[in-house]
Order: C-alpha cells, then sequence, then structure tokens
C-alpha cells in the first residue's frame, strides 16, 4: 500500500506503475488535473496493481491532513510514503519574493515533513519513506536557488526521520535526480536566458539525460525487501553529473579525448 504525492505525471506516473506491476495498491496524489490521475490509476491497474486518484493540495496543510485521511479511512493502513511532488520559482535570487520562498517551503519542505508525522502511525507494521531531491541540493546553477537549498534541506530531514523512526522498522531515504527527462527540466531550460541543454549534455558521463523511469527504478528499490538495510541515505541517479568538474573530459582534445571503445589486449 503505497502513497505518491504529485504522482499524476513524471517520476510520480512512473513509480506508480512500476508500483502496480508488482501487484501493489497505489494512492495516486493530484493537485488539479484529474483526466491525467485517472489515466495513471488505469495504467497500473492494467499493469496488475489497484490504484485509487486523490485530490489534494499538499501545498497546504490542509491538504495534506486531507490527504492522509482518506488513505486512512479507505485502507487503515501504509506502507510506503513517496514525497514527490515539487514546484518553485526559477529566478535570481535578487528577483524573489517573498510569496516564492514561503511557496517554496510550502511545496517542496512541509509536505514531507508533515506527511512522515501522518504515515507513521499508519505504518503499524514498519515501512518505507522515499523524498525526490535533485543535484541542485549540493551543487549551484542559474535559477535554482528557491529550489536548491530546500532540496538540500529534504535530504537533512531524511538523515533526522531515518535515525528517529528506526525504531518503528521504517526506512527514510532520498533519490537525487540529474537531468531527468521531464516537463519540469524543459520548463527549467526554457527560462529566459538559460544556455542551451545540449552544452551540459557534452558534459554528462553516460552523454544523455536520465528517464523517469530510471527515478522511478530506484525509488522501487528502495521500498522494496532488498534495501532493508539502508536507511538515511541519498541514492544519486545522474549519469556521472555530480562527479564531473573542469577541466572537462569531453573538452579535451587528442590523445586525450573521448575515442571509440579500445581494441582488447593481445
Amino acid at each position: 500500500m503505497a502513497l505518491i504525492t504529485g504522482a499524476s505525471r513524471g517520476i510520480g506516473r512512473a513509480l506508480a506503475c512500476t508500483l502496480g506491476r508488482g501487484g501493489a495498491t497505489v494512492v495516486v496524489n493530484y493537485k488539479k488535473n484529474a483526466d491525467l490521475a485517472e489515466k495513471v490509476v488505469a495504467g497500473l491497474e492494467e499493469a496488475g496493481g489497484r490504484g485509487l486518484a486523490v485530490q489534494a493540495d499538499v501545498e497546504t496543510v490542509e491538504g495534506v491532513e486531507a490527504l492522509f485521511a482518506r488513505v486512512k479511512d479507505e485502507f487503515g493502513r501504509l506502507d510506503h510514503f513517496v514525497s514527490n511532488a515539487a514546484a518553485s520559482a526559477f529566478k535570481k535570487i535578487l528577483d524573489l519574493k517573498p510569496h516564492h520562498l514561503d511557496r517554496s517551503h510550502a511545496m517542496n519542505l512541509r509536505p514531507l515533513v508533515l506527511g512522515a508525522q501522518h504515515a507513521v502511525p499508519l505504518m503499524k507494521a514498519g515501512g518505507r519513506i522515499v523524498a525526490l531531491s535533485s543535484y541542485g541540493s549540493a551543487r549551484a546553477f542559474p535559477t535554482y536557488a528557491a529550489l536548491g537549498p530546500m532540496k538540500a534541506a529534504i535530504e537533512s530531514w531524511v538523515r533526522y526521520m531515518a535515525l528517529e523512526f528506526a525504531p518503528y522498522s521504517i526506512n527514510v531515504n532520498a533519490v537525487s535526480g540529474g537531468l531527468i527527462d521531464s516537463d519540469s527540466l524543459q520548463h527549467f531550460f526554457g527560462t529566459p536566458g538559460m544556455p542551451n541543454m545540449s552544452s551540459v549534455l557534452d558534459h554528462i558521463p553516460k552523454g544523455r539525460l536520465g528517464t523517469v523511469q530510471e527515478m522511478a527504478d530506484t525509488v522501487s528499490f528502495l521500498l522494496s525487501p532488498g534495501a532493508e538495510y539502508i536507511t538515511g541515505q541519498t541514492i544519486v541517479v545522474d549519469g556521472g553529473l555530480s562527479i564531473v568538474a573542469p577541466p572537462f573530459f569531453a573538452d579535451s582534445s587528442a590523445p586525450l579525448s573521448p575515442s571509440k571503445r579500445p581494441a582488447g589486449k593481445e
């Protein structure tokens, strides 16, 4: 029995369908688009699971409370809580207004903390909490100041939750994505003045964007029995983006430049 916030599209949708293939029951939370949420439910049920679309605006305290009240009324228990919903203003620091800062906290961090407070009492036989983060939690880049520090805070909260909830057999982890091919990424790179995405792709060791399915697979693993001894960690899914630094290998020239696979030794 899993609850995923912001599950009508992107990583949340991919995760819901992935869990559905394992026969799970998934609460698909959404804010506005009921049609998309119902399509996710149909997809995960076709995959072999069971789904329930629940409208709730987790940006508000009342929305979080209503969401978990519905879960309690419908199922009386919860095994997995995935805090996935996110939103922010992509602006320079000097252009941020107080309401941008308030919304970034209310949308990205508070739902995890309040959600955990509601989820833990429902995890009567233990459970898993996973929060979605991004490489902006540890790296600085243009227009991400309102969101990156919130992601860093999420990863810190994950560590504290892992400590406090371990006696209840509840594991808490985060999954940090790099450049993941999603609507959010397209919106980010659509910010006026942002460099072309291709200029960044050249510096990712894997040479491509990540996929929402790759993120979903990592979250799914953390929810699985195989991850029983993993807690308080942030798993990075970024194709190696966060390990590189200038001078970049991709910018080098012969004899250092990347080339075709070398022949085997004689």
